[in-house]
């Protein structure tokens, strides 16, 4: 029977250290959050993140905005959000409603105010291994990854997924804690075999139930990053984890696993921002 990585733990531990930290700042960290139109799911994603903030002790300033608003009413929102020296992190929360251009909204707000990572300056960051956001999902996964598996060097780890959101800042954390990396998508021949060799296997596709106990290496480590609603309402990840528990050395439950270490590093990331001072500007216009 597999160890079950308790996400929701690892993350309570993680959030009473930033809540340490958070009291001995002069300054209180503030994150600025974005919200457009009304997807259920994102509305829930944006109140957790707030509860969050206000446990740690980050101030949360909101912005929700009706569903037609406009790309220049969001453009200018963000540009003044980088130019507010009270704001520290800024998060747009996705999904966008269609009409709006999220890549470009993405790549507006500051680097240094990018608590999601996504600016193509952190990407950059990322691969040249320096200095600066990381995202949060990756992020919360390392940690989880690192709790079960004490020495990553050499290990083979395969992450089927190659979103700029997830796949690629994972793949690249992997590959700088020295694993040799795989990364597997929809094209990927033999998909079941190419899994079968990982010792550290990370699922994101967004398909339920998508990776069998029989992709899975005896004793790998599981992440499962997915998320879905099944036809009785309940959620599943991407893993079938009632069947993986029995061939895997340790697995995230979904929900429960990855999803509070997301929270957990971006308020992580507003505390990082707020440190970093405000002397760079890395606005892009």
């Amino acid at each position: 029977m597999a160890h079950i990585i308790d996400g929701k733990s690892i993350s309570n531990t993680l959030k009473e250290e930033l809540a340490q930290h958070v009291a001995e700042m002069a300054h209180k960290p503030g994150l600025a959050v974005i919200l457009v139109g009304e997807d259920p799911a994102s509305k829930v994603y944006v109140n957790n993140k707030i509860k969050a903030c206000e446990k740690t002790g980050i101030r949360s300033i909101e912005h929700r905005l009706p569903t037609d608003t406009t790309n220049q009413i969001t453009e200018d929102l963000i540009r003044n959000l980088n130019k507010d020296s009270d704001v520290d992190g800024i998060l747009l929360q996705l999904p966008l409603p269609k009409h709006l251009d999220s890549d470009r909204l993405i790549q507006l707000i500051s680097a240094e105010k990018d608590v999601d990572g996504l600016n193509l300056l952190n990407v950059g960051a990322l691969v040249a291994n320096v200095d600066g956001m990381v995202p949060c999902t990756p992020q919360g996964c390392m940690i989880l990854i690192k709790s079960f598996v004490k020495d990553l060097n050499g290990l083979n780890a395969v992450v089927i997924g190659r979103s700029l959101l997830f796949g690629k800042p994972m793949a690249q954390l992997l590959l700088q804690a020295n694993c040799t990396i795989t990364m597997a998508h929809s094209r990927t021949k033999n998909i079941d075999a190419v899994c079968r060799n990982a010792d550290i296997l990370v699922a994101a596709v967004g398909r339920e139930k998508m990776v069998k106990a029989d992709w899975i290496k005896p004793g790998a480590c599981v992440i499962d990053v997915g998320i879905n609603r099944m036809e009785n309402g309940k959620l599943c990840g991407d893993v079938d984890y009632e069947a993986a528990l029995e061939v895997a050395g340790a697995i995230t439950p979904v929900p429960g696993g990855v999803g509070p270490m997301t929270i957990a590093c971006l308020l992580a990331n507003t505390i990082k921002a707020s440190r970093q001072g405000k002397s760079a500007n890395f606005i892009i216009n």
